[in-house]
């Protein structure tokens, strides 16, 4: 209550004596009450409050600013005020502030007279405007330049002065509040400062127009809605500066950035576009020329301990002038160096470059630019500062004498004369001429026209003298052009910037970038292209497998399985061939696998056929054989008719092995199991009806049996015909339900297709089988009961061994089958086939060939007829 009590007297009227008697008479009785009955701390306290009360009351009542007014370094009256923001220097002594009194100027070191050069661009295009006649004619514009140094803190300050202005003024006659002292500030160079000074103007819609701040920060419009600029943004370049590094496959690469907003956001944006890109970083190391000796040193020794050779320099060009210091020091050679905007094309900087470390940089400048008029006037500036002349002056010579360039100025040496920065310059001149322009438009609009500067700078759309294009997209940023530099030595040392390419972000993204057909040269005067990888590019063949707990860029080329491939580099998977497809012996191509099945030109294939052949010519000598002695009693015994019906389908048994070789069709298949099946049942038939013939024979020989009129040749005949019948139907059913198909086998082998002929219904092809092994069994059954019969020529003993032997065949054929691989389980079957023949052929019809044509004095019905004891086996 007393502190509310005190201030309601001050702000009660205005101030008079009897004002004053009452706040003193006030605080004497608030002291002694507190003396009393608070003791003497709290006393103490409230008569401090009094004696500052007491000499403030002597005071009228001011706005001034704050501390020591500043005042600008150049400055000149005019109808309209602009303000501009440079820096003159570079640096500045850093100071430990004590807290116990006030603070000390700030004192700038290094002079940086590209600042000064600029703040020349920004008088001579107000010069130009004020001798206009079409813009702003009869209007003056005027100015407050200020040096802040580079340092944020004085650019807010001076910022201030610049809005609020340094006049004092009383209460009594006008406001604190009003109107801005400048309509817009141009400057200043480096991003941070901007960020803080359109911090502190944005609300109070200050425009302020950059010429070379660049941070991709500045075009958010929420945090910065005042700021403009005359140069792109780092959004653009940064991504331009890995599209070139990736243009030109390197993938493994160091960055540089200086610490402040310009060189940590684009640097982030160019690590994000990177890792897009595939780009990796193997390190990314912030410093700022403040900084001590040992920090630069550490990132020195970190370049030398690298393995890539590709380094990425977003800094500034006073922080690179501190970086080529300690490079040339160690004499660090061999780099190829990709430059920002700030010092690519700087003739300073290349100029400091004694041990030609930087040549063969590459990265984006600014494009090119001619400001007619320019040069003319800061050669005037130099020449009235120095109380000299250059050789190309028209001013008159009198006793002056010839300026080199190098006049000392605080005793640093400068190069005043250096034009190389006119990008730069023109985007300060056009900055003033946007200002103007939009002064222009609010002076001719009428009074319903909005008559805020910022709208109407945004808003501007013209052409300089030059025929430069001047306008502001929604973030306050021009349009992204870059040009691509390349720093080329001369045959006398000095740097050549050569443009060896464009880069337009306007363009579509695969034609933003373009290089032009010019000779590039890079690190160390090398007319090839550096190599900068982790990892070597992994062929084709190979896929790319990451090295664990390195970056993406780091691999190890694994080749590629069997039957998979890779045919592009830095493959990261490798393809699966189609199962008709392996890969080849470098693993880069899928081949056609070849094609495997048993034929006719391959050894095996050849002899199986002869074999084949073979037993039906030897079956078909046999037949003429019969058929020439078919009247003998050999011949005639045990139906000849079985005999020949017999050999023919031993004929087809031999000939039925030949449909299995070859390359399979969807006939051949089906052929050659029902064509094996129904052959051997007609051949198991004849000798299953021979066996039986026997038998019934020797059953009629007994007194009072008829059993040979129950099994006449009409019998023999419809039982071959009815065994052979149910095998036809057995094979109709296959076919019908689930016919054998051509079928490649992809599995047996992995070099090779193997064309078979699949079962279609495995139930099919074991009922065949299962029926000629019934048959068989039965024969073998019959004609080993019969083998003791009391005849000389007992044929069921040949009928017993040929069964043996086509049993012995087909039994052993069955696991042999099953587990052979390919071509050769066929080759198993045909064996199988013939061996089974040739076994029924030689053990029935052979005895009977030699009695024929070797012993024919047997082949008679009295000998056939005789009774010799039978012989065991």
């Amino acid at each position: 209550m007393v502190f509310v009590k005190l201030i309601s007297l001050y702000r009660s009227g205005p101030e008079t004596t009897k004002k004053r008697k009452s706040v003193n008479t006030f605080l004497v009785s608030l002291y002694s009450m507190t003396s009393t009955h608070r003791g003497p701390e709290k006393g103490c306290l409230l008569l401090q409050l009094l004696l500052v009360a007491s000499f403030s009351q002597a005071e009228e009542l001011l706005c001034r600013q704050r501390g020591d007014a500043d005042n600008p370094q150049l400055s000149k009256d005019g109808d309209f005020m602009l303000g501009g923001i440079f820096s003159f220097h570079s640096s500045w002594i850093n100071r430990q502030d004590s807290y116990t009194q006030k603070p000390l100027p700030l004192e700038c070191t290094s002079l940086n007279f590209r600042g000064f050069q600029y703040s020349q661009a920004m008088l001579f295009a107000i010069e130009e405007i004020n001798n206009s006649t079409e813009l702003l004619p009869g209007i003056s514009l005027g100015y407050k330049i200020y040096d802040v140094c580079g340092s944020i803190a004085r650019g807010v300050r001076v910022t201030l002065a610049l809005t609020n202005g340094n006049e004092i003024l009383s209460s009594l006659s006008a406001p604190c509040t009003r109107p801005a002292q400048v309509q817009a500030i141009m400057g200043e160079t480096s991003s941070s400062p901007c960020m803080a000074i359109a911090t502190v103007i944005g609300p109070f819609h200050i425009p302020m127009i950059s010429h070379f701040a660049t941070c991709a920060c500045l075009s958010d419009k929420t945090k910065y809605p005042s700021f403009l600029r005359t140069i792109p943004s780092d959004y653009y370049q940064s991504r331009a500066l890995a599209q070139l590094v990736k243009h030109f496959g390197w993938t493994w690469v160091g960055a540089i950035r200086t610490n402040d907003d310009y060189g940590n956001n684009g640097i982030a944006i160019f690590t994000e576009t990177a890792q897009h890109l595939g780009i990796c970083l193997e390190y990314s190391v912030s410093f700022f020329r403040t900084d001590p000796p040992e920090k630069i040193q550490k990132i020195i020794y970190m370049i030398k301990a690298s393995t890539s050779k590709v380094i990425v320099a977003f800094l500034s060009h006073m922080d690179m002038d501190v970086l080529i210091h300690e490079l040339s020091n160690h004499n660090l050679t061999g780099y190829q160096w990709v430059g920002s905007e700030s010092w690519i094309f700087d003739s300073q900087i290349a100029a400091m470059d004694i041990n030609h470390i930087l040549d063969g940089a590459i990265g984006l400048s600014i494009p090119k630019a001619h400001v007619s008029g320019m040069r003319e006037f800061m050669l005037d500036f130099w020449e009235t500062l120095f109380n000299c002349k250059f050789k190309q002056s028209k001013s008159s010579p009198g006793n002056q004498r010839e300026c080199t360039g190098h006049e000392d100025l605080t005793g640093v040496q400068n190069s005043f004369t250096d034009m190389s920065l006119m990008p730069i310059f023109n985007n300060v001149y056009k900055g003033v001429y946007a200002v103007a322009h939009a002064l222009h438009n609010i002076l001719r609009c009428n009074k319903t026209c909005n008559n805020k500067i910022l709208q109407h700078i945004k808003n501007i759309q013209f052409k300089t003298k030059e025929g430069d294009e001047v306008y502001f997209d929604e973030n306050g940023d021009p349009a992204a052009k870059y040009e691509i530099i390349n720093w080329q030595p001369t045959e006398h040392g000095i740097v050549d910037f050569v443009t060896v390419g464009l880069y337009d972000a306007s363009l579509p993204a695969d034609k933003q970038l373009n290089l032009q057909n010019k000779s590039l040269i890079w690190a160390q005067n090398s007319q090839q292209v550096p190599l900068s990888v982790c990892s070597e590019k992994c062929p084709p063949g190979t896929r790319k497998v990451l090295q664990k707990g390195k970056p993406v860029c780091c691999y190890d080329c694994i080749r590629c399985a069997e039957g998979e491939i890779s045919n592009i580099t830095d493959s990261i998977t490798c393809v699966r061939c189609h199962p008709e497809f392996w890969s080849n012996e470098r693993r880069d191509a899928c081949v056609k696998k070849e094609a495997e099945f048993l034929s006719y030109e391959e050894i095996m294939g050849s002899l199986l056929t002869a074999a084949s052949l073979f037993g039906t010519c030897i079956t078909a000598v046999v037949a003429f054989i019969f058929f020439r002695y078919r009247k003998t009693p050999i011949v005639r015994a045990n139906n000849s008719e079985l005999s020949f019906l017999l050999l023919f389908s031993l004929t087809l048994c031999f000939l039925c092995s030949l449909t299995f070789i070859g390359r399979p069709s969807e006939w051949s298949c089906m052929l050659r199991h029902t064509a094996f099946g129904i052959t051997f049942v007609l051949c198991i038939s004849c000798v299953l009806g021979k066996t039986i013939v026997v038998l019934m024979a020797f059953r009629a020989t007994l007194p009072g049996s008829n059993v040979m009129k129950w099994f006449g040749p009409a019998q023999q005949k419809l039982s071959v015909v009815g065994f052979t019948l149910i095998q036809v139907i057995i094979c109709i059913l296959w076919l019908t339900i689930s016919p054998p198909f051509p079928f490649k086998n992809f599995d047996e082998s992995k070099h090779k297709i193997i064309l078979e002929c699949a079962l279609g219904s495995a139930i099919g092809f074991w009922a065949v089988l299962g029926y000629i092994g019934l048959l068989a069994m039965l024969c073998f059954i019959l004609a080993f009961l019969a083998r003791k019969l009391p005849d000389n020529f007992n044929e069921a003993k040949f009928i017993t061994f040929s069964m043996l032997i086509f049993c012995a065949v087909w039994i052993t054929f069955i696991p042999a089958y099953v587990s052979s691989p390919g071509k050769f389980s066929v080759a198993v079957e045909i064996f199988a086939i013939l061996a089974s023949s040739f076994g029924l052929l030689f053990c029935i019809f052979i005895p009977k060939c030699y009695i024929i044509l070797l012993k024919p004095e047997k082949n008679t019905k009295k000998n056939m007829m005789g009774k010799e004891a039978p012989k065991s086996f």
